[in-house]
Order: C-alpha cells, then sequence, then structure tokens
C-alpha cells in the first residue's frame, strides 16, 4: 500500500503529457513513415520474400519516394521472369509477376508478354470465381501498360460474369457457391470491372456502368463511424478465414473505387465528407505495425491523393499545446493526405469553447492570416485574452475558387482539442499549528511555494495542521487543477497523501491528528511535508518539500494496528551482488636450486654410465641381420629404445609424468614385440653357428 501511494505523488506530474498524448492528432504522411517502411520492408538476400510481398514493400517504397528498386532488382527479377516463362505459373502467380515487373522493369521481351496475355485471355474464359477474373482482368492491364497491345475478347460476358456475384446491398460474393457476400469483396470486384472497361475493345453499355455506380452508393450506405467523422468500412457476416479487418477491407473499397471512378464516364455519386472521413481513418491509424497494415495505408492514401470522386483535405495543428509564456500562435495547415499544398483558401474559426464552458463559446469568427512562405495559417492569441485550459476549436475552409469546391473534399467544419497552457501564480499561501476547540489560537506562517522551504513545525495529537493558498491564471481567474496532493512521510518511509479540495476560493486542508492517530499508526517522530500541484494546463506544476512537522502522539494501544513493511529497494534485490573473489592454492614450497640441480645431476649419471659403456664395447655390425624381415625388426627395436630415451629426455624438460607414463606405454608394448622378435632371431642364428 505504501509503495502505491509513493506512486500517487507523481500522478500530478506526469499527468499533463498523458493528457495531450492522449487526444488524437491526425497528421499527413510524414518522414516518420518512410522510416518505418525501411524499419519494417527488410529484404533478405535481395529478397522480400514471395512477389505479392515484394510488391507491397516496392509499391509502399515507390509512393513513399523512397529509391529501392535496384537493390532488389538483382535477386528478384529471375524469378519474375521464371514466372512468366513457366506453364505450370497459375492467374495468380502471373498477375503479382507483372506487378512486380511494372515497378522494376525486368528485361522481359514482347513475346513473352504476348504469350502470357493468350494464356490470360484463356484463363478469363475458364475463370468461375471473383478471383481468377482479378488475377486474369490485372494481369493484362500490366501487360497493357508496357505497351503490348491488348484487347479483352469478350469484355461484355465477363462484365456479366463478374456482375452476376453482386448483391443487393453492394457487397459482392466470391464465387456462385459462396453463401455470404463480402464488403472486402466489392472492393476487388469495382477494380475488375474497372479493368475489364480498359480493356474493352468499345465502349460498354452505359446502364451497366450505371448499375455499378448505383451499387457503390449501396455500399457506401453500409460505411461505419466513429464519434470525430473518421469513417471506415468493416464486413458484416463472413466466415472467419475471409474476415480481413477494417483496414484491409477499407483498402479494398478504397482502391476498388478510385479505380472505376477512373474509367467510368461522369462522378460518382459519393458525398465528399465521406471520402474525407475514410482518409482521417487511414491517418487515424498512425504507423501500422505490419507490412500488409502499413502497405494497405499508403496505397489507399495514395489513391485518394488523386482521384475523380473528391480530393480529400487534411486540416491539422502542427502543434496543439498553446503557451501564453511563450506567446504561441496558433497555426493550422491544410494539406493534401501527404502533405502537399492545398489551392488557395481561407481557414476560419468559427468557435472555441474552454472545457468549463462547453454551451458557451469564447470566440467566434476568427480569421486566420496566411504565411505563404511556410504554407500555414496562424492566429495571435495574446489579443484575444484566451486564458489556460483545453479548448475545443471549431475550424471551417473556404475554397477561393468556386470550381475546387467538387474536386476537394472539406467536411465542412473540423473540430480539434487543443490545449492552452500558462504559468500559475501562487497566492496566500499560509500553513501553521491550531489548537483544538472553538476557542483555540491559530499561529499561522506565509509560505513562498515558487520555491522550497526549511519549515519546522511541532504539534501533538489535540492540534491541528492547517494549510492553504490560491492558485490564480495569468488572466486573474481563480485555477483549479487536477491534481493537489500533500504528503507527511515519516522517518521510517511510512506516508500518508491527503488530497486537497478548493472551496471559496481557495485551496485548504485542516488535519486534526487527534482523528489521524490509528491512521499514523500511533508513530510519534518527524515527518516531513511535500505538496504537489500538477495539470496539463500548469506550466509550473511542482512537487516541493515544505520542511517537517514534528509530531508527538499517544502510545499505541495493545491491539493497535501496526505500520506496513515496507517495500525492499528494488536496487538492493535485483541489484549486482558482491563480487566473488576466487581463493587460489598456494604454490607448493620448492627446494633450493642448488639442491635441484645435484639432483638432475645424479639422475644423469646413470644415463652417463650407459653412454660410457656403449662406447667402451663399440658398436658391431656384423651380427646385424641380411634377411628383410628380421632387419627391419631389429631396426624397429632400435628406433624403440631410441625413442625412450628421447621421451626421457622430453620428461625431464617438458612432459609431465602422466603423459610420459601413457607415451611409454605404447613404446613398452611396441618394444616388448620386437624385441622378442629381433632376439630369438639372434638366438636362433648362435645356436646354427654353434652346432655347424
Amino acid at each position: 500500500m505504501a509503495r502505491n501511494l509513493r506512486l500517487l505523488g507523481f500522478l500530478a506530474l506526469i499527468y499533463a503529457s498523458l493528457s495531450i498524448s492522449g487526444a488524437a492528432v491526425i497528421r499527413p504522411i510524414n518522414e516518420a513513415h518512410q522510416s518505418a517502411a525501411l524499419e519494417q520492408f527488410v529484404p533478405i538476400n535481395g529478397s522480400f520474400g514471395s512477389l505479392e510481398e515484394t510488391y507491397e514493400a516496392l509499391k509502399t517504397f515507390q509512393i513513399l519516394g523512397v529509391e529501392k528498386g535496384a537493390e532488389i532488382s538483382h535477386a528478384t527479377c529471375p524469378v519474375v521472369v521464371e514466372k512468366l516463362g513457366s506453364s505450370l505459373s497459375t492467374s495468380k502467380d502471373l498477375f503479382h509477376a507483372l506487378r512486380v515487373n511494372s515497378i522494376l522493369g525486368c528485361q522481359i521481351d514482347s513475346r513473352t508478354f504476348e504469350d502470357v496475355a493468350s494464356k490470360l485471355q484463356a484463363l478469363i474464359k475458364d475463370a468461375n470465381s471473383l478471383l481468377d477474373f482479378h488475377y486474369a482482368v490485372g494481369g493484362l492491364l500490366y501487360i497493357k501498360d508496357q505497351g503490348i497491345n491488348v484487347i479483352l475478347s469478350d469484355a461484355d460476358g465477363t462484365f456479366h460474369s463478374i456482375k452476376a456475384l453482386s448483391q443487393s446491398d453492394g457487397r459482392w460474393r466470391y464465387d456462385s457457391n459462396s453463401a455470404e457476400s463480402s464488403t472486402y469483396a466489392a472492393g476487388i470486384a469495382l477494380e475488375t470491372i474497372a479493368g475489364v472497361v480498359s480493356l474493352a475493345d468499345r465502349k460498354l453499355d452505359q446502364s451497366k456502368i450505371g448499375i455499378v455506380k448505383n451499387d457503390i452508393v449501396k455500399l457506401f450506405d453500409s460505411i461505419k463511424s466513429y464519434d470525430d467523422g473518421t469513417l471506415y468500412f468493416d464486413e458484416k457476416h463472413v466466415d472467419a478465414s475471409e474476415y480481413k479487418g477494417p483496414l484491409s477491407t477499407s483498402a479494398s473499397v478504397v482502391r476498388g473505387v478510385t479505380a472505376f471512378a477512373t474509367v467510368a464516364s461522369g462522378r460518382l455519386n459519393i458525398p465528399s465528407d465521406k471520402m474525407l472521413g475514410l482518409a482521417k481513418f487511414f491517418l487515424s491509424i498512425g504507423i501500422p505495425g505490419s507490412t500488409k497494415d502499413l502497405f494497405n495505408q499508403i496505397e489507399s492514401l495514395s489513391c485518394l491523393k488523386n482521384n475523380r470522386v473528391s480530393i480529400p483535405l487534411i486540416l491539422s495543428l502542427p502543434s496543439t499545446v498553446l503557451s501564453l509564456t511563450s506567446k504561441d500562435q496558433l497555426k493550422v495547415e491544410v494539406t493534401t493526405v501527404f502533405g502537399s499544398a492545398a489551392p488557395p483558401l481561407t481557414v476560419s474559426l468559427v468557435q472555441a469553447f474552454h472545457s468549463d464552458s462547453k454551451d458557451t463559446p469564447v470566440l467566434e469568427n476568427q480569421e486566420l492570416q496566411f504565411d505563404s512562405e511556410n504554407t500555414i495559417h496562424y492566429l495571435d492569441i495574446i489579443p484575444l485574452k484566451l486564458d489556460v485550459g483545453k479548448y475545443t476549436l471549431i475550424f471551417e475552409i473556404s475554397l477561393h475558387d468556386p470550381e475546387n469546391v467538387n474536386t476537394y473534399a472539406m467536411g465542412g467544419r473540423t473540430s480539434l482539442m487543443s490545449f492552452v497552457t500558462g504559468s500559475i501564480k501562487i497566492d496566500k499561501a499560509e500553513i501553521g499549528i491550531l489548537e483544538s476547540g472553538a476557542g483555540g489560537s491559530e499561529t499561522l506562517q506565509k509560505l513562498d511555494l515558487s520555491r522550497g522551504s526549511t519549515l519546522s513545525l511541532s504539534a501533538n495529537h489535540l492540534q491541528k495542521l492547517r494549510l492553504s493558498f490560491q492558485l490564480i491564471t495569468p488572466l486573474g481567474h481563480n485555477f483549479k487543477p487536477h491534481q493537489v496532493f500533500l504528503k507527511l512521510r515519516h522517518e521510517t518511509n511510512v506516508e500518508h497523501i491527503f488530497v486537497m479540495e478548493s472551496s471559496a476560493r481557495q485551496f485548504k486542508i485542516t488535519l486534526d491528528f487527534l482523528g489521524f492517530v490509528e491512521r499514523f499508526y500511533y508513530l510519534s517522530g518527524k515527518y516531513k511535508i511535500e505538496l504537489t500541484v500538477g495539470d496539463a494546463a500548469m506550466e509550473n506544476s511542482f512537487l516541493r518539500a515544505l520542511g517537517h512537522i514534528e509530531l508527538d502522539l499517544p502510545e499505541p494501544p495493545e491491539k493497535a494496528a501496526h505500520p506496513p513493511p515496507q517495500p525492499v529497494d528494488p536496487y538492493l534485490r535485483f541489484g549486482p551482488k558482491q563480487e566473488i573473489s576466487h581463493i587460489f592454492r598456494a604454490p607448493e614450497k620448492r627446494p633450493p636450486k642448488e639442491l635441484s640441480l645435484a639432483f638432475l645431476a645424479l639422475t644423469l649419471l646413470p644415463f652417463v654410465g650407459f653412454l660410457i659403456g656403449l662406447m667402451r664395447l663399440g658398436v658391431n655390425l656384423k651380427g646385424f641381420p641380411s634377411s628383410t624381415v628380421p632387419a627391419a625388426f631389429s631396426m624397429l627395436f632400435h628406433a624403440g629404445i631410441a625413442a625412450v630415451l628421447s621421451l626421457y629426455v622430453l620428461f625431464w624438460l617438458k612432459l609431465d609424468l602422466f603423459t610420459t607414463l601413457k607415451a611409454l606405454g605404447f613404446l613398452g608394448v611396441l618394444l616388448v614385440f620386437v624385441g622378442h622378435r629381433t632376439l630369438s632371431y639372434h638366438a636362433s642364428t648362435t645356436a646354427k653357428l654353434k652346432s655347424s
């Protein structure tokens, strides 16, 4: 419990950052998305995996202006060529290979494209599902973009086959056997129909185009919304295996609708605020955490950036926090979803509401000035007499050129949140000890809460502690922060936190120690006094030590509660342990150097005697065997003796006893064997000489 109470003391100081960051801020695509793309799309050995994943990475990089094609083409182009030249490739394989090639521009001859086009034409005739049509028609479109003359032979029949899968609510089925229709499939169908229209050898019947336009209107009737005007599409009733999620579903619809609007004559009857709501949905996501979601976000916004329905204009605040101390200006940006400049327009602050008076606006009809150099609309807030606090700002955009009204989506009025911060004046701060009873005397001291103090007080259980102060805003109004705490901490680290309430235009607290003796566990002694004041709009929030108070409390009764055990310091529990110092065995005492040399001389005497004996006896080679086998055994025998003598020398110079014994065991076995054969031969030869 004491640990939790300690944490409360810091809530006021971090509340401002939590409150401000908690507000939803919609900003256009910026450099952070480029960095996220480079972090999430990481090639392995020059490849992103499948061709589908490769296209998503390359398309995202292309839209964001990141050059990556040259690095990927060396490993990817051979795969593309292989897929396009293989007779086993499906329509899906060909579709993804052609998509990747549209970005990388691999070296593929026109004959290959023509062969693939013929194969896709044949696959369209046999297609019986929406995805089959989508892959085949999409592949033909990419081939057409390469300059190859591609004409869909039976465009009317293909259109009819795809349209047969549509439902009355504007959604589509994946095939004729599907029980449920899908919003995600509707986006695929619209994109495929747009491809059919582009590949047709003649204009399709406009009545069919009108039917599809009507389906789009019905589809947008099922769009869902959040309270802030953000709009998105989601599935209604589909199997778990087919569910794509709001982001993928909305991206599919946007791709399909914008593609169809490009090839269809006339305008689609889609309200501009719905296109703006979809753009806000994609931007409100921030930076997605997966490559698939990042691709869907970036490509969808790219489709919305230039479309024939309506181009969304995003009104945003570069900074949602305005400081009265720094004399900040209210700045507003109006751009496209990718931050491009908007056409000439005027931004007006229609109304501004303070959080304490949401029904009565504090500002109305303020036109913002335009800084053409920085393309920023701004408004000086100091002359407007805005006080500190949280504000709801309602803006309105008006285009200068009336012809742009049908081209751009502005969404009417836009509501944004902003904080106005300032330095709060702390006035009339007093602290003192009061006597109990109505007629008790008061001894209050003035406090300067702008800095720490070394206040020293003393009291017993029959007295009271009183603290009071006022908080004044820069405009002279009373200020009520979110957090005001008074903390008393005993020298045993037992803490007691009290919330100070506002009354009669000031903050005041009176602690009657007689009523707190049990809560204080009858602990007499020194208590440190700390005051915490904090708010999101208060620039000078503080946690300040005021001094200490010496409390004299009565002795605890037998059954009184004991203070809670204090938590173990994590640095003591999990910190580095004392270093272990290893104690090694002391080296054995060695004999004097002279004694060691004398012992060495004694051990060498037998060897010296052996050498002298050999020299005295001489070397007799007359009895050396002349036959091949006995001669070989005799040479091995003498070599073994030489090896034993060499081992003897190495033992004294380098080897230890155990290594020497291992080698000696091997040499001993060899010497016994070859020595026995050698000596047996000599004995036999000697016996023959004696008998003869």
